[in-house]
């Protein structure tokens, strides 16, 4: 499987038409059968994890059964000549899926052959949480703080806050230098400790899903930055 994510930038007077796509680009996303799963994005401020919506940065994330089939979306597709038609600028990262457990709107969107306890090289991550409207001021208040000791952590590189709305439906993406970063991150910082098990004694999530993956190729940039992994 293919896991392709892109996080485009609007010009400023481009962003009705940020708002006009994620209406209308779902449909040939419906329409296209060889793609297997799919989620149009809005971003947190700057395209960073931040609970204050971007209305000019916004992503797409797409799965395929193989690289060919993305590569014919990327090049002919609809979709993505949108958002090149009114982009300032565009990062696009190209995934394998190596473990994941949870679910995306009650799906299980990332298929893995096996489990690689110890892969090598950087590996990405994805983190998504639908919050209960009943838990909302309680997350708010924590998650900043894990956002903060995540940008810090060592082998970190890089992170990214999207959504399919900008309050109830929350997704990361990072890069790490390696999955030994990703564990201590997970299980040695402080702060993302205790929001974890905050998550879990507070019920805060109604669906939520943890997925780690290599990265198979990668082009662009993200706030002005050429990104090379």
């Amino acid at each position: 499987m293919i896991v392709a994510l892109t996080i485009t930038r609007f010009r400023g007077v481009a962003v009705p038409f940020a708002f006009m796509g994620m209406a209308i680009l779902r449909i040939p996303l419906w329409l296209n059968k060889k793609c297997k799963f799919w989620k149009l994005m809005g971003s947190g401020k700057n395209a960073q994890v931040d609970l204050a919506p971007d209305y000019r940065h916004w992503a797409v994330l797409t799965t395929w059964d193989n690289r060919d089939d993305c590569d014919d979306f990327y090049r002919d597709s609809i979709v993505m000549k949108w958002f090149s038609l009114f982009e300032t600028e565009s990062f696009t990262v190209l995934l394998n899926p190596l473990h994941s457990h949870g679910l995306w709107s009650k799906k299980q969107p990332f298929n893995y052959n096996t489990i690689n306890e110890n892969p090598s090289g950087k590996i990405a991550v994805i983190t998504r949480a639908a919050i209960k409207f009943n838990r909302l001021k309680e997350f708010r208040q924590n998650v900043k703080r894990a956002a903060n000791a995540m940008r810090i952590a060592p082998g970190f590189i890089l992170s990214a806050g999207m959504g399919e709305n900008p309050f109830f439906d929350q997704a990361t993406f990072s890069i790490w230098k390696d999955a030994e970063s990703v564990k201590n991150y997970a299980y040695k910082t402080f702060d993302h400790a205790e929001v974890i098990k905050l998550t879990r004694s507070r019920h805060w999530y109604k669906e939520e899903l943890f997925a780690r993956f290599s990265i198979v190729d990668n082009w662009g940039t993200l706030n002005g930055v050429s990104i090379e992994l």
